[in-house]
């Protein structure tokens, strides 16, 4: 990564204000400077910067970083992330029996936003909401419990209370209560993959107390988050710019510590013989850019702060079937296929101009 930018990348972060914000990569903005987009222009000067990096990755969260573009397609992916990737959820629930104290509605609803592991490109959207339900496009979860009391319940300690857990059967409804009912072909379709479920079985849903029932039947679909929120794949999905630190003049070793505490732990090191104070420029994206050494008097004209306005570093925590490293390609595959209609209105479009144009050539001979 380079440790400097054109200063026509950066956004400037001054004590009071922040500047240059804005792109300035278009024709006509320098003089003398030709800022036409050209396709080719644009793999040579962006060349290793656009594809995704996974800089992070754990069971859950995937820090991703892409270089090389507007903000607007930067956001638009987050909004792809959030919106437009597919997810399967309960969309509806019919209910036989609920006696807890929570109402069918409400736990209708708690239902509907347990993620699910089902992989959403094993099956179809259906057309309409009232179109018949299939092994295709529906999955079937059954949840049939019922509270009771313990016969046997463990001795209690002295001055311990008993707990629910102790003195009742079933005196929670779980996420891991409802039950994949395969249907048609599905559990062939579905072999090797994890068992249709939730993702986390632990999710409480209800409480219940002895004589207390709930038995409903679920039915899964496959939406997104525009729909619905509980068809988002994603916990967060958020990014932000790269930092950039540039120290204009060595920093005196007695002050070094000092400095070092202006920043996010980890973002400025000094080193032990010297005492020479620098940026660490992998450790940089830690920092917060909280501009505390701009307020300090002996480090006000020593360091610049900005960061690069095209260098985007994302924070995607998944929710879903989707393993944390599938969802930014996952959002590729959405802007592709909208880029994809775009192309072939605009060439139906031409090929419309095209004819109304020897149409009108025709009468006028």
């Amino acid at each position: 990564m380079p440790t400097h930018y054109d200063s026509k990348r950066l956004v400037h972060v001054g004590a009071e204000r922040v500047s240059n914000v804005a792109s300035t990569d278009f024709p006509g903005h320098y003089p003398d400077e030709d800022n036409s987009w050209n396709l080719d222009k644009f793999k040579e000067v962006r060349k290793g910067f656009v594809s995704p990096t996974n800089k992070y990755l754990n069971q859950r969260l995937a820090r991703v970083e892409t270089s090389g573009v507007d903000a607007s397609i930067a956001n638009a992916f987050r909004r792809i992330l959030i919106a437009e990737v597919p997810t399967m959820a309960i969309e509806r629930v019919y209910v036989w029996d609920n006696t807890t104290v929570i109402v069918d509605e409400v736990l209708s609803h708690r239902l509907g936003l347990v993620p699910l592991n089902v992989d959403p490109a094993l099956f179809l959207y259906k057309t309409h909401p009232d179109e018949q339900a299939t092994d295709r496009n529906t999955l079937v979860f059954k949840i049939d419990i019922t509270c009771s009391r313990n016969p046997h319940p463990p001795p209690l300690k002295p001055n311990e209370d008993p707990s629910p857990s102790d003195l009742y059967i079933n005196h929670e409804l779980l996420s891991k209560h409802m039950v994949w009912e395969p249907a048609g072909g599905q559990e062939q379709a579905l072999r090797g993959l994890p068992h249709p479920g939730p993702t986390n079985p632990n999710i409480v849903l209800a409480k219940l107390r002895p004589g207390q029932s709930v038995v409903m039947e679920l039915h899964a679909v496959k939406g997104v988050g525009k729909d619905h929120a509980k068809f988002s794949p994603v916990a967060t999905a958020s990014y932000r710019l790269l930092p950039h630190i540039q120290i204009l003049k060595p920093i005196p070793p007695h002050l070094g510590e000092k400095f070092q505490k202006c920043f996010s732990p980890g973002v400025i090191k000094i080193d032990p013989d010297t005492g020479e104070v620098s940026v660490d420029e992998e450790n940089v994206r830690k920092d917060s850019v909280s501009r505390e050494v701009l307020r300090h008097p002996e480090f006000a004209d020593s360091v610049k702060l900005g960061r690069v306005r095209d260098f985007f570093m994302f924070n995607i925590e998944t929710e879903s079937a989707y393993p944390p490293e599938r969802l930014f390609p996952e959002a590729l595959k959405v802007m592709r296929e909208k880029i994809s209609i775009i192309r072939q209105a605009a060439e139906a479009l031409k090929a419309q101009l095209e004819g109304t144009t020897a149409d009108v050539e025709m009468v006028e001979a």
